[in-house]
């Protein structure tokens, strides 16, 4: 084999009949018919069998980051005593609409993940396989699309309750609620993370499904 095409030469031998044997003197003699057929066969796997396995493992550490992010943030509270025990300051992640839906939009973002994870299997045994990859690559861009904007609606609260804002008279929180507003800052750094793996992720199939 010279290259990855596979080349077969048949040999089709044509020789003279009785019949005309003795008619024709002087015939040439048994001629030799070479056919060659050379069918253009794809190699077994190539490079895009790397790029789907590199897909699946860029896949499983998106749903450790996700699920990371969604259980940090979904455990987010802090009570603060004040004065007596029956008078407390209580944070959680509930009390606020953006962190209500970035625990959402993780929680979703990282089931999808994990429901993709036999597409991206079929991917590796079909590396040439384009529907598998087109429907995953649909389905990515709609996950990185519900990640961001939750880490982005999130990483705007946190900032307020780092700094505040003299402006709004809206104070800053965290020298009070330190445990609440670290966990915080790690679920939305841990949801940057996911959303950055899921825009590899899209890269890496789009670049599979050009043409070799």
């Amino acid at each position: 084999m010279e290259s990855s095409k596979s080349s077969r030469e048949t040999a089709i031998n044509i020789t003279e009949s009785k019949s005309t044997k003795g008619k024709a003197a002087g015939t040439a003699p048994a001629t030799t018919i070479v056919a060659t057929t050379k069918a253009a066969l794809h190699p077994r796997g190539g490079w895009k069998k790397g790029v789907a396995i590199f897909d699946f493992i860029l896949r499983l550490a998106a749903i450790a980051a996700a699920l990371g992010a969604t259980a940090s943030m979904g455990t987010t509270e802090q009570t603060l005593p004040f004065f007596t025990q029956f008078f407390q300051f209580h944070a959680s992640y509930d009390d606020l609409p953006p962190f209500l839906f970035f625990v959402f939009a993780n929680a979703l973002a990282s089931g999808y993940l994990v429901l993709s994870l036999p597409f991206s299997i079929v991917c590796i045994v079909r590396p040439h396989a384009v529907r598998p990859r087109l429907l995953l690559l649909i389905f990515d861009t709609v996950a990185l699309a519900l990640t961001t904007a939750g880490a982005s609606a999130a990483a705007a609260i946190v900032y307020l309750a780092h700094n505040g804002n003299p402006n709004t008279n809206w104070n800053a929180i965290c020298q009070q609620f330190t445990d609440f507003c670290q966990a915080a800052s790690g679920a939305v750094v841990a949801s940057f993370v996911a959303a950055t793996m899921i825009m590899f992720i899209i890269v890496l199939s789009a670049f599979a499904l050009r043409k070799p």
